[in-house]
Order: C-alpha cells, then sequence, then structure tokens
C-alpha cells in the first residue's frame, strides 16, 4: 500500500529529497568502511498522534536571566566562519522496514531500503552548518525579541535539525505527515540526559507541557520513538546575541554593547569551543573558528 504525499508542496519535496541524497563524502566514506555498527540505547516510548497538522506547546523554564534591554552605544559586529577538520562521523543508518510506516518514511532512502541520519553536514571545504555561535556575559543591550521557535515534522524527519530557544518561551512542533509520531523530551549536556517531558497520548488539536532545565542546563533534543532516524536539538539561550551557521558556516552578531565578553560555539555533535573576545565600539570583528574532529 501506498500513501500519498498530500500535504507537502511538489517543490519543497523534490528539495529534501535532493538534499537527502547529497553524496557521502570521502571522509564519511572512510569512516563507514572501518566502523563497526554499534547501536546507541535510546529511551523509548509510545505516543500515537491524530493525522492532521499537530502542534506540541512545550515551554522551557529555567533559572530567571539576568539580561535586560537597553540602548546600545557603539554597537559592534561580530562574524566568521566556522568549519570542521578531520574525520566526522558517517551517517548512521536505519534499516526502514524494522520500524513503522516505511513505505512512506521511504520516500527519502538510499534507495536499499536503508534511511540515513546525517549528524554533521559540511560542505567539502569544511563549512560547518548546524552550529550555535553565542556571546556571554551580556547583561544588557538589544531587546530579546524572541520569536516562538518551531520545528516540523516533514518526511519523517525534524526539521530543523538545530534551532535555538530562549529560556522562557516557547517550541511548537508541526506534524506536517499523514503517519503518527511521538515525541519525547531531553536536556542534555553531553555528559548524559535527563527525560524532562513525556506524553503518551497527544490530541488532535495539540498540547502542552511544561519542560523543566535544571539550573546550567541548555541543550535540549526531540525524538520520535516510532522513528529513531527522527532526531532534533535545540539551544536555549540567555540573550539574543547570538547566531546559527548556515550552510556555507556563516555566522553574524550585530548591536552588541563594546565589552569583554566570552564566545561559544556548539555543535550537538562537534562538541564546544570557547574564546574570550574583546570588542571596541562600532567595530566589526572576523573570527576563523575551527572544530577538530575524530571519529
Amino acid at each position: 500500500m501506498s500513501i500519498a504525499i498530500s500535504t507537502q508542496d511538489g517543490e519543497r519535496v523534490a528539495e529534501l529529497v535532493e538534499a537527502y541524497r547529497s553524496p557521502i563524502t570521502d571522509n564519511e566514506r572512510l569512516v563507514l568502511a572501518g566502523e563497526t555498527a554499534v547501536k546507541r540505547r535510546m529511551r523509548t516510548g509510545f505516543w500515537p498522534i491524530a493525522w492532521a497538522l499537530v502542534v506540541l506547546t512545550t515551554w522551557l523554564e529555567t533559572e530567571v536571566l539576568a539580561y535586560e534591554s537597553g540602548p546600545v552605544k557603539g554597537g559592534a559586529t561580530v562574524r566568521g566562519t566556522v568549519t570542521v577538520a578531520g574525520t566526522v562521523p558517517a551517517p548512521k543508518e536505519f534499516e526502514l522496514r524494522r520500524f513503522p510506516d516505511y513505505e512512506f518514511c521511504g520516500t527519502l532512502s538510499d534507495d536499499r531500503g536503508h534511511r540515513r541520519l546525517r549528524e554533521v553536514t559540511f560542505r567539502p571545504d569544511g563549512s560547518l552548518k548546524d552550529v550555535v555561535v553565542m556571546v556571554e556575559g551580556v547583561k544588557q543591550g538589544k531587546p530579546f525579541t524572541f520569536i516562538d521557535a518551531e520545528v516540523e515534522a516533514t518526511l519523517c524527519q525534524f526539521l530543523p535539525f538545530v534551532t535555538v530557544v530562549s529560556d522562557t518561551r516557547r517550541v511548537t512542533v508541526f506534524n506536517r505527515d499523514p503517519v503518527p509520531h511521538d515525541i519525547q523530551g531531553l536536556a542534555s549536556e553531553q555528559t548524559g540526559s535527563d527525560t524532562v517531558f513525556y506524553r503518551p497520548s497527544l490530541e488532535a488539536g495539540g498540547t502542552t507541557d511544561s519542560v523543566q532545565l535544571a539550573t546550567g542546563q541548555h541543550v535540549f533534543t526531540m525524538h520520535c520513538s516510532q522513528h529513531p532516524y527522527m532526531q532534533s536539538w535545540g539551544y536555549a539561550v540567555d540573550n539574543p546575541y547570538y547566531a546559527v551557521t548556515d550552510a556555507s558556516g556563516a555566522f553574524s552578531i550585530e548591536d552588541l554593547p563594546p565589552g569583554t565578553y566570552r564566545l561559544k560555539a556548539w555543535h550537538p555533535i562537534l562538541g564546544t569551543q570557547e574564546r574570550e573576545i574583546t570588542i571596541s565600539p562600532n567595530e566589526t570583528a572576523a573570527l576563523e573558528l575551527s572544530f577538530k574532529a575524530n571519529f
């Protein structure tokens, strides 16, 4: 039995399929040739949902933040690029027939019945996508006008792979697929993880959950236990001075008050880099950041 993709715009589907089928790089192929299949332990649950648009709204609640909005004099700009060098992890492979809805989810596949989860997206020149770059230690500056983060389940994948969320705002998940997906929330700092919400059932109109992030926790993930290749990551920021690198690895942070700060670059798989920066009034600072991978 086949399922028609009636909720997807044709051009959008073609774009996703083309992006998914981008060839494995030589870097990744070396890893695939020598790696041993290791099944990572996953926390699972069951959460059927109705077909149609499904919205999950969650509040991310953490410690009260000290940031305040105020006038910025001599606002500066920090821009640059992030790259990766070394051996990056190869995409994980999943045999589709082992999981529900394999016909529909097979819209994105390798034509051999396998689905890949690419956790590190980069170009041949090393340009690294999905890195959250943030400036820490800013107490006052431009308004923190945060738009609710949105994630969508499309063709059995969560998009975007990395998104930014505010500690006190919401993230909304839309189901664009004609098949059910469940959701578990995890708060993780790469040294372990805690389940922060779980819903055994969901109404078609959506549901709201409170997500508890402990003091010092910033990373938020979502998983579909029915389709383990569905995964999304988020990072909770404390102020509006952040950016997420695009496909070219570029980022730009504007209107930063002059001063000395800690700049952090975070990738869910490659980890974190930090450096101290001192910014002068009206300066445009250029930075080059590079992650070293050894998988």
